[in-house]
């Protein structure tokens, strides 16, 4: 039965002032539902607005109000370091829980604000170096020491009747990975740091990024571990067939400063052990893989081919590139490409903090930034990494 149906039906049984009050009161209640339903509709209407015009300033907003409307308190507090040398807002906050003047070193200076540090370890850990493939660790000491178990233990079989055999004791061996200061200078004028459009953050962040990557692929490569982080190429290398542990094995290509033919990259790669070859990486500079990626196998393919993707390493026998340009180049005895699996076999420790003291009187009228951070660097595993010898033997 319909509504009306029920309604005509029960309006036979009462008077018309009855009739009319029944009417009156449906009308009003059925208006209730229309006006709800009209509000409920305007309300989604007004968020849907509200939340495309908060898009649209965000949008539209300029950059560098944007930057100051989100900032974090820390952030603001740093800023007004960084310009004026304010510091009365960095006294006392609170930075992940730890007082920022706590941490302060003995020689002055103030952490920087997560965001800024987030910038400046992206570029590193972006770079071409070491850093990009090697076993990173954050200490919050002044060494880090890898214990590397580099013999067998031993093992034999044993039978139901016969005595067991004592097994051969392991040998562990104690790697310690000082860390050293690395610094950074840069400088900008006062007039600079007035104006207030003037990204100090960013600039900063992008000055010490730059200046650390370099220090550190450098150290990497080629440092002595003297107030530095000892690279690849200041170890001992023989010849991988009298290798033992504490140099790293060489495999030569049989011609003086040169290479003929790719057997002698093929040797490389078997050269090193099967637990370090499925993660192993070449690493050589761009001199030198203009040279490499000339090599054919005798069947005449390449054995070089380029990334296809975006990003991509290029591919040498099908394991990955780093082009390092602090590897030496191609000349007599020089050891110019490295192969290996440098996150078991090259360890960088560093702590996760990064310092920065404003000196407006050293340089006036600039304004220096002295930047500091604490990071190490050396071999933990001599089977995993192997280089190629440009020699005879």
């Amino acid at each position: 039965m319909s509504k009306t149906e029920s309604k005509s039906r029960v309006g036979e049984d009462m008077s018309p002032a009855q009739e009319l009050n029944a009417a009156i009161a449906g009308f009003v209640s059925e208006f209730k539902d229309f006006s709800h339903g009209i509000n409920a509709k305007l309300q989604k209407q007004d968020d849907r607005m509200n939340k495309l015009d908060r898009k649209t300033m965000m949008t539209s907003r300029a950059a560098l109000a944007n930057c100051a409307q989100t900032e974090a308190p820390h952030q603001k507090a740093f800023a007004a370091y960084l310009r004026s040398g304010d510091d009365d807002a960095l006294r006392g906050l609170e930075l992940d829980g730890k007082s920022m003047t706590t941490s302060v070193a003995a020689d002055g200076g103030y952490l920087v604000d997560p965001q800024t540090a987030d910038t400046i370890k992206g570029t590193l850990s972006s770079t071409a170096s070491i850093r990009a493939i090697a076993n990173v660790v954050s200490v919050d000491a002044t060494s880090y020491d890898v214990l590397v178990d580099h013999t067998e233990m031993g093992a034999g079989w044993a039978t139901e009747t016969a005595a067991t055999v004592e097994t051969a004791t392991p040998q562990i061996d104690r790697i310690t990975i000082a860390l050293h200061e690395l610094s950074a200078l840069p400088k900008a004028s006062q007039r600079l740091l007035d104006d207030s459009a003037f990204d100090i953050e960013g600039w900063l962040a992008g000055r010490i990024a730059d200046k650390f990557a370099r220090s550190e692929a450098g150290a990497f490569i080629n440092g002595d571990g003297i107030d530095k982080p000892k690279g690849i190429m200041s170890y001992p290398a023989v010849d991988n067939d009298i290798w033992v542990w504490g140099n790293l094995g060489y495999v030569p290509t049989g011609t003086a400063g040169g290479i003929d033919g790719g057997d002698a990259v093929v040797d490389l790669v078997y050269a090193l052990g099967a637990e370090y070859r499925a993660n192993g990486t070449f690493v050589m500079n761009s001199k030198t893989a203009g040279t490499i990626r000339k090599l054919k196998d005798n069947d005449g393919r390449f054995l070089w081919s380029d990334g296809l993707a975006a990003g991509e390493p290029a591919r040498l026998m099908g394991y990955p590139v780093l082009i390092a340009e602090d590897m030496p180049d191609i000349a007599a005895d020089a050891m110019a490409i490295a192969f290996g699996d440098f996150g078991a076999g090259y360890t960088v420790a560093e702590r996760p903090d990064l310092r920065v003291l404003r000196d407006p009187f050293s340089a006036k009228p600039h304004v220096l930034f002295y930047a500091t951070k604490r990071v190490g660097g050396a071999v933990s595993d001599f089977g995993a990494i192997k280089l190629l010898k440009f020699a005879t033997s």
